[in-house]
């Protein structure tokens, strides 16, 4: 990690639980003892890096991210996997787009283009298993990010600022 929160996807500082306790019990949208948190901090001009309503509750040193959001459109060097835990969303995975549910399994292969959103009304939660040794998010090139929109069912599902491409669409 650079010690910049602001290069990294999942990192932020003094980011560890508040006690050492071994269990916690789940009540469907949180872990008790385990505070909410911003998940990024402040937004981005970088294509497809915006974000919005992303909470993160920190398990044991970034084991899990439940969120309720659309995460940045970004790449890494690493693999990323989420397990699905509760709400609907849609996951870009390059020029694929697959609508997931609870205990839907994707993996993400390295420097594949993904970005996670929710499709439903409620929050969309899942866990994020990634490397503890991992890069920072790498942003799409603006040829890598008009590749993707020119694939239908990505346009429709990826949410990105209007200013990011000439012709694309924010979404809300």
């Amino acid at each position: 990690m650079s010690g910049h929160p602001e290069d990294s996807s999942c990192e932020l500082p003094g980011a560890s639980p508040a006690d050492d306790r071994r269990h916690r019990t789940f009540d469907g949208a949180a872990w008790d003892g385990v505070t909410p948190r911003v998940y990024k901090l402040g937004g981005s001009s970088v294509p497809g890096a915006a974000w919005r309503d992303v909470v993160r509750h920190t398990l044991a040193g970034g084991a899990g991210e439940p969120m309720a959001f659309q995460s940045s459109l970004e790449k890494h060097r690493y693999v990323h996997t989420i397990i699905v835990l509760h709400g609907a969303g849609r996951v870009i995975v390059g020029r694929e787009v697959f609508d997931v549910a609870p205990f839907d399994f994707v993996y993400v292969p390295p420097n594949v283009p993904h970005q996670f959103v929710n499709a439903g009304a409620t929050t969309f939660g899942f866990l994020c298993p990634v490397d503890a040794d991992r890069d920072p998010p790498q942003p799409l090139s603006h040829k890598e990010l008009r590749e993707l929109l020119s694939v239908p069912a990505v346009r429709e599902v990826v949410r990105i600022e209007e200013t990011t491409v000439p012709g694309a669409r924010s979404r809300s």
